[in-house]
Parts: C-alpha cells; sequence; structure tokens
C-alpha cells in the first residue's frame, strides 16, 4: 500500500502560479480551475456590500479571493470572501490570515459544490471558523452556518426574494438586487 504524501505550507507556497486554485486540506492539494464571470461577479458585489458594511460600523476587514487562510500546516483554503472581527485582526498577516477568520465564504459552481458543502463545512467547523455562508447562485440562495458545540448548525437562510440578516451581521440587511443573483 503506497504512503500518503502529506504537503505542507512549504510545499504549498513552492506551486506555480498558473491561473489554478490550489488549496490544501489536511495535506492533500486540491486545485480547481479559475471561476467564470458569474461566479466573480457575485463574489465582488458580495464583497463590497460587507466591506462597506463593516467599514462603516468599524467591525474589521473584510478581504476577496485569492487569500490564503491558513488554518494548519497542512490546511491552507482560499475561501471567495472573509471576514475577519476587530478582535482576531493580528490573526491578519504579510501571507494571509493565520488562524481562523470570523466569516468564510464560498460561492459553489459545480465543480466545487461537493467540496464546499461537505470537505470544507467539516474543515471549517474543525478549525473552529464562527460562521461560513455558502452561496448558491443556481437557486440564489445562502445557507449562514454558525459554530456551536464544534459542529456547524444552519443560522439562518435566504432565498430568492427574501431580505433579512445572517449571522454576524444582524444589523445588514441582504436581498438579491445587492447580490444580483
Amino acid at each position: 500500500m503506497p504512503t500518503r504524501v502529506v504537503l505542507t505550507y512549504r510545499d504549498y507556497e513552492a506551486l506555480p502560479a498558473d491561473g489554478r486554485r490550489y488549496e490544501l486540506h489536511d495535506g492533500e492539494l486540491f486545485v480547481t480551475a479559475a471561476p467564470g464571470s458569474s461566479h466573480q461577479r457575485l463574489v465582488g458585489a458580495l464583497f463590497a456590500l460587507l466591506r462597506q458594511h463593516v467599514n462603516e460600523h468599524g467591525l474589521g476587514e473584510v478581504f476577496v479571493s485569492p487569500l490564503d487562510c491558513i488554518l494548519s500546516d497542512t490546511t491552507v483554503v482560499q475561501p471567495d470572501v472573509v471576514y475577519v472581527e476587530s478582535a482576531r485582526l493580528s490573526l491578519v498577516s504579510a501571507r494571509g490570515i493565520e488562524g481562523p477568520p470570523t466569516l468564510a465564504v464560498e460561492i459553489l459552481s459545480p465543480s466545487t459544490l461537493a467540496v464546499d458543502r461537505g470537505v470544507k463545512l467539516q474543515l471549517y467547523a474543525r478549525y473552529r471558523v464562527p460562521y461560513y455562508w455558502i452561496v448558491e447562485p443556481g437557486v440564489r440562495s445562502i445557507d449562514a452556518y454558525a459554530l456551536s458545540g464544534g459542529a456547524f448548525h444552519l443560522a439562518a437562510r435566504l432565498g430568492g426574494a427574501d431580505r433579512g440578516s445572517l449571522p454576524p451581521f444582524s444589523d445588514l440587511t441582504i436581498d438579491e438586487s445587492a447580490l444580483g443573483f
């Protein structure tokens, strides 16, 4: 039986800048193609909405991919949008975010659906990311998960023409027109 090779951040750093998106999940390399234009439009809209809210209220910082979230030496992910609350800003370094951000947001595409709803959901819970949003453009929905007892629980869901807030932003109203679904 072949021995499993466990990659580390040092191996990850040496990967080529070739337009692909690389991540390490427990030492295993995951590769996806660069996202398409509709995906990036949605990433941009969500980033702009969150950044404006966070900046207006002095809540921390919002980042857009690609930015490494270094959860451990063998787990490095690049969520589409990341929020780091003020109390966690010491995690932000020249390399990226070194530890669990407050919120990780993934926008699903056909090639990432299983990973985002399965592997990443488990990774983010294990590394104690307090909030995780999964945006599904095809059904125009956002599922907001909150960490409780070491596992994620669905805390809120916005779908279709719904208007509402999602944790951790109880005072931010989100609707489909703001996201351009």
